[in-house]
């Protein structure tokens, strides 16, 4: 069973700064794409930025110049560092990623959704 768990929302003063972590657990045979999303209240989910595997990455208009997603590989990890921070940033932010794991020698690719960590920008 393949679980992903993230970490380390909260609340922040504009301006300021977070860093999310998104960690895959399971019986992984490898981990692609990840990523992260984001729903405000009364809002539909939103990409936010993307990384391969071979660390390419893609951000949202909105987000970029501002946000950073990195990941390492060998810890099945995504981190997303959010600088200049506004108050329309605050949302749920979710973890994505597509994981491949083996059943009788064969590889299966799924893709999993973490449960989500409240982000909230706010003086």
């Amino acid at each position: 069973q393949v679980q992903l768990v993230e970490s380390g929302g909260g609340l922040v003063q504009p301006g300021g700064s977070l860093r999310l972590s998104c960690v895959v657990f399971g019986s992984i045979w490898s981990v692609d794409t990840m990523g992260w999303y984001r729903q405000a209240p009364g809002k539909q989910r939103d990409w936010v930025a993307s990384i391969s595997r071979t660390h390419e990455t893609n951000y949202a208009d909105s987000v970029g110049g501002r946000f950073t997603i990195s990941r390492d590989n060998a810890k099945n990890t995504v981190y997303l560092q959010m600088d200049g921070l506004h108050p329309e940033d605050t949302a749920v932010y979710y973890c994505n990623a597509d994981v491949s794991y083996t059943v009788s020698d064969q590889i299966h690719t799924l893709n999993y959704w973490g449960q989500g960590t409240q982000v909230t920008v706010s003086s």
